[in-house]
């Protein structure tokens, strides 16, 4: 069993790397919700980034850790908006792939 003091660092490391892990994405869903501009944007890696999250997403609420559950939960909303974005932004005539 770990001291209480290990467990709150486990937690604060596990809630960092979440953190910079939704701070990650913002650079691209601000430009591209200024821009409007997805040309250059992969659908399907937007696609498969957002069935890992919540796939992650679930593991976390199955194992209850609150720095998965809150991590992936915002990292979902952003990225889907991302994708969202892509479809709704999608030039006219362009294949998605």
């Amino acid at each position: 069993m770990r001291s209480d003091s290990v467990s709150v660092l486990v937690e604060l490391v596990g809630l960092l790397a979440g953190l910079l892990t939704i701070i990650s994405a913002l650079p691209q869903f601000i430009k591209t919700l200024k821009t409007r501009r997805v040309r250059d944007l992969s659908f399907f890696m937007y696609l498969i980034l957002d069935i890992g999250l919540v796939l992650w997403l679930v593991y976390g609420v199955l194992i209850n850790s609150f720095p998965l559950i809150i991590a992936n939960a915002f990292a979902l909303i952003l990225d889907s908006s991302i994708l969202l974005m892509i479809i709704i932004y999608h030039p006219k005539g362009q294949k998605f792939w």
